[in-house]
């Protein structure tokens, strides 16, 4: 069952399913340049609001090996259900908004409901190799989908031009599939986890 805090704002409600902090293990599977990278991995995902109508999201991840725990590459990012910015939101950068604020009601949010049923949403993250991707896709019920618009590296970073990830809540559980296009080769599975609310 869906708890959705009443403190949420209506824009939020279709992603609420994801709030909290989210651990458990996946597995990595992918091979590049004649090289396989393989193993399990210790995940924990958070998803929280200060009252914005977006989510706060953050990601750690560290590979294990025997006893040993290896920390894999950190992010940091926003998601939110897409929807046209208006004078009442601030922005860019740290100008004010230029009306009053507007409390978006559950028909107001109800209205951006996309002809597949869904929600379009809008993913910026950040990762801690140097790498910035811009998701674009949609939530349905409990599902989510999202595929790359954008990605843009660091001089540094290692090549990576591409991505797909698929969230699911099944069983009060987490699970995700990530897909990407990295180290010259074609988008491809990648990685994948399935992961309990922590307590």
């Amino acid at each position: 069952m869906i708890e959705i805090p009443t403190d949420l704002p209506a824009d939020l409600v279709p992603l609420s399913w994801l709030l909290g902090v989210w651990e458990g293990t996946g597995v990595i599977d992918y091979e590049a340049d004649g090289r396989s990278y393989s193993g399990e991995f210790a995940h924990r995902v958070s998803f929280s609001h200060d009252g914005g109508d977006f989510l706060n999201y953050s990601a750690d991840a560290w590979l294990l090996a025997g006893e040993e725990r290896r920390p894999l590459v950190s992010e940091i990012g926003y998601w939110r259900v897409a929807r046209p910015s208006g004078g009442a939101d601030a922005g860019p950068a740290l100008l004010p908004p230029t009306e009053s604020a507007v409390v978006r009601t559950a028909d107001d949010v109800e209205k951006l409901r996309n002809d597949d049923g869904g929600f379009d949403l809008e993913v910026s993250l950040v990762h801690s190799d140097g790498v910035l991707e811009l998701y674009v896709g949609q939530v349905k019920g409990p599902r989510i989908d999202l595929a790359t618009d954008a990605v843009v590296r660091t001089a540094g970073a290692k090549p990576y031009t591409a991505a797909t990830r698929l969230y699911g809540l099944v069983d009060n559980h987490l699970l995700w599939a990530w897909d990407i296009a990295a180290l010259g080769r074609e988008l491809g599975s990648h990685a994948s986890a399935r992961l309990a609310r922590a307590e």
